[in-house]
């Protein structure tokens, strides 16, 4: 019954809300690319993530694609999306058991990663984070298997590995994992058991740098992209500030978390420290060492004083926020209900601890299903890419001859442009593009003049300013519709060559 309920509230509206990202659109295309045999990306795949992600957008939306093509775009397929946030919940419920929650705790788990208003919200969403989530669960379920089997912990280093091929960042949570293996690995075949973990994670691991490496981009050098770069790139990008700064970039990202759900993440990082404060005397601080260290980990590296922190990053931390959430309100719960020795308070002492009980699980849920309801509100009645669709609409059929037009949007439009007879790369170009892939801007030998109409998404607006091409073409546009209100809206403007009009 928690699946079905958290497959409801996810499912519902989904393709209504959240709005339609460029990255999600980014993968996406990415994954209709590789269904359509035309490599590893729709432009030149430059190693800024791991391919395994997409190929497996790919395989999720290939039955889909294969009956209606058309529908390969970004907010029917988010329904694909809840085949994974169901099997990650179920691995959470598993995972909970196996790290020692009664039943009734496990389920709680259960309830905190599929329900909370962020969850909703964020495992919607086309991401690699909630694939890479997925297998990093599984590695946790495997590596606590209460049998002990050595292929069970090679299980877990090759889901590992998966998941790092997924998502790099979660190469952070390996720690949690590994110290999860030693505590319910057997002292007799530890040993084994991590090594052999370890080696099959590495070796899995080491096929992203050998497959660079036989395609002649491990290292940079004249006309090709490199791994190297790629990692670079990543590894230098522009901090957004402290997260506890108020007005910088992280801070920002922190508040749209909060606006959803306080409860999980204030509360996972309070179920944490609890956990950690009882370490010596709770059984269940002991079994969920992992997931708390994960935790710990996650936060640590959010506080980092100028890192850069994207709004998916929460998604990694999720299902271990809510299993030391669960664990540390079953260690209150414990706290509260266990026997005293004396046989003679028994009777009156058990009374007065389950009526305890009852009123601190009345004041819990009177303090949160308010507060997730209203999020859950939001998320299931609010319509936010009506522009989007109305864009797409217009652009199918306002405009006269699709194939020899030529127009920039951001990447959550690209797909549905495509399907509505645009040429793919060339006709319809996803706004990057057209400043740094030299395969785009060689086709545009007169620059922004050789482009018919830019799509001005809030993503295309806020860009804008650092992409010549994108900009001269949004200096010399006229809006011809617009769709929305305000910092949201999303105009079409018409490019005009010279005074005498459009090209």
């Amino acid at each position: 019954m928690l699946l079905v309920a958290i497959l409801i509230v996810q499912g519902w509206n989904i393709a209504d809300y959240p709005a339609l990202s460029d990255d999600e659109g980014t993968y996406l295309a990415q994954a209709w690319s590789v269904q359509q045999g035309n490599g590893l990306a729709h432009y030149t795949y430059w190693y800024d993530h791991p391919p395994l992600g997409w190929i497996q957008i790919a395989l999720l939306t290939w039955i889909p694609a294969l009956i209606s093509p058309e529908s390969m775009t970004v907010g029917t397929m988010r329904a694909a999306m809840l085949l994974i946030s169901g099997i990650s919940a179920v691995l959470v419920f598993v995972l909970g058991r196996r790290l020692a929650l009664p039943r009734w705790a496990a389920g709680l788990g259960m309830v905190f990663f599929g329900l909370s208003p962020l969850s909703v919200v964020l495992q919607r969403e086309i991401f690699l984070d909630n694939l890479a989530v997925m297998w990093t669960l599984l590695a946790f379920t495997l590596a606590a298997s209460p049998s002990r089997h050595l292929w069970h912990h090679f299980g877990a280093g090759i889901a590992a590995a998966t998941a790092v091929l997924t998502k790099e960042t979660m190469l952070v949570v390996l720690p949690a994992l590994f110290l999860t293996m030693w505590r319910h690995s057997h002292k007799d075949t530890r040993k084994f058991a991590l090594t052999g973990a370890v080696t099959a994670c590495v070796l899995i691991g080491f096929a992203y740098p050998l497959f660079a490496l036989l395609k002649g981009e491990l290292l940079p050098g004249a006309g090709h992209v490199s791994l190297w770069d790629g990692v670079k790139y990543q590894m230098t990008r522009p901090g957004s500030g402290f997260i506890l700064d108020q007005g910088s970039g992280s801070w920002g990202v922190l508040q749209s978390w909060l606006y959803y759900d306080k409860i999980l993440p204030l509360g996972g990082l309070a179920g944490a420290l609890l956990l950690l404060v009882t370490w010596r005397w709770s059984v269940t601080a002991r079994a969920l060492a992992g997931p708390a260290l994960a935790v710990a980990i996650f936060a640590a590296l959010a506080l980092r004083p100028n890192g850069y922190l994207p709004a998916m990053y929460v998604i990694q931390a999720l299902p271990f926020l809510a299993l030391v959430l669960a664990g540390g309100t079953a260690s209150v719960a414990h706290g509260v209900l266990s026997r005293r020795r004396s046989e003679a308070e028994k009777r009156y002492v058990s009374l007065g601890r389950y009526a305890l009980a009852a009123v601190l699980a009345l004041a819990a849920a009177a303090y949160v299903v308010p507060r997730w309801y209203d999020g859950a509100r939001i998320a299931v009645t609010t319509d936010a890419n009506a522009g989007y669709q109305a864009a797409s609409k217009w652009l199918a059929t306002e405009v006269e001859d699709p194939e020899r037009t030529r127009v920039l949007v951001d990447d959550a439009l690209w797909l549905d442009l495509v399907h509505q007879g645009y040429r793919p790369g060339l006709g319809v170009i996803w706004f990057y593009k057209a400043d740094l892939d030299p395969a785009v801007t060689k086709t545009m030998p007169r620059g922004w003049k050789d482009l018919d109409y830019v799509v001005a998404s809030p993503t295309v607006r806020r860009d804008a300013a650092d992409l010549p091409n994108v900009k001269a073409a949004m200096e010399h546009s006229d809006p011809v519709a617009t769709f929305g209100t305000g910092e949201d809206r999303i105009e079409i403007r018409q490019i005009q060559t010279s005074a005498g009009g459009a090209r």
